[in-house]
């Protein structure tokens, strides 16, 4: 069998990564890479020498020289470029979020569908190392029951000038993040949603327009809760994970010695019994470039992937229903999910 010719659409940093995924996955191949910055296509063939640089998107996904493409352009753009390559008959891999409005999302679905064609989004966080050790406890049994969920991403500093502080790019606070942790969450919780509450507060940060602090509160239809917090105002950061069950806790505490990136790093996860004992648990094994081997492996033999397009377009409408609940101060907003 022929290896699948990948093309990455934008080389940045997560650019950067998909082409050293490509690299290490026997079934895939990068032929091109496409970014408006010739520098960056220079950087792409430091590991990719014989790759194919275009300038024009356009003229990449015309080109006959890929099989499926990467995009890794800004959110609000997402959706335009998943639809193009469609219509050229090209697999569609693509950043979170998959879209800015479900409705978009179920668009794209239904033409891959229509087409025959795969279309996934890189959700790389449901393969960190903190989280897969988290997951496993809570389906072990390992604290009994869990009906009380937090999460947290943020610190107390100056968000950055680029695309990521834009709410009209990025879809806001409570996308940028939350694109990962309220995958995970929805991972964690094979359950229906009965409403999501959201709040954005613009305290301090004018020089952007996300929200300096933005909360999300997820209500199961058995009265479980998950909440995620996204916060450039947190002088005192709360837990990364902090997770109660019938029969104990997880907590997951961030590795001081990660500053300033302290979010890249792994969290260290304790485990509590009910007697409040508590131990640290050793991080489970992660393989690298999962989510690209099973690509790999689908795209060959139509094997399933961990992460589904269904998901990632459910995630989008917990976001979007967070975002309406946050404009009207909080109250619940029911989203539309698929199944």
């Amino acid at each position: 069998m022929t290896d699948v010719r990948v093309g990455l659409l934008a080389y940045g940093a997560i650019g950067h990564e998909h082409n050293q995924a490509v690299q290490a996955t026997p079934g895939l191949t990068l032929t091109a890479v496409c970014d408006s910055n010739p520098a960056r296509i220079d950087a792409a063939r430091e590991l990719a020498p014989d790759v194919e640089g275009f300038e024009d998107a356009e003229a990449m996904l015309d080109s006959g020289l890929i099989d499926l493409v990467i995009i890794s352009t800004p959110p609000d753009s997402h959706h335009h470029w998943a639809m193009k390559a469609l219509e050229r008959g090209l697999h569609v891999v693509l950043e979170k979020p998959m879209a800015l409005t479900a409705a978009e999302g179920d668009a794209a679905l239904a033409f891959a569908a229509d087409k025959g064609l795969t279309l996934v989004v890189y959700q790389n966080r449901r393969f960190d190392q903190d989280f897969v050790t988290m997951r496993r406890l809570i389906n072990d049994g390992s604290i009994g029951e869990v009906f009380h969920y937090d999460s947290f991403v943020g610190g107390y500093s100056r968000p950055c000038d680029y695309w990521h502080s834009d709410a009209a790019v990025s879809g806001g606070a409570i996308f940028d993040w939350g694109s990962h942790y309220l995958d995970q969450v929805m991972n964690i919780f094979d359950v229906p949603i009965a409403h999501v509450s959201g709040l954005n507060h613009k305290r301090k940060w004018d020089h952007v327009t996300n929200a300096d602090h933005a909360e999300v509160i997820v209500t199961f239809a058995d009265g479980r809760r998950a909440t995620f917090i996204h916060s450039d105002l947190a002088a005192a950061r709360k837990p990364k994970f902090h997770v109660l069950g019938t029969e104990g806790a997880i907590v997951a505490d961030w590795d001081p010695a990660g500053e300033p990136a302290v979010a890249d790093l792994p969290a260290r996860i304790f485990l509590y019994d009910s007697t409040g004992s508590c131990r640290e648990v050793s991080l489970d094994e992660v393989a690298p470039f999962t989510f690209h081997a099973e690509l790999a492996a689908h795209l060959a033999d139509g094997s399933q992937m961990q992460v589904s397009p269904v998901q990632s377009r459910n995630v989008v409408a917990v976001m979007e229903a967070a975002e309406e609940s946050a404009r009207d101060l909080g109250r619940p907003v029911t989203p539309h999910l698929i199944a």
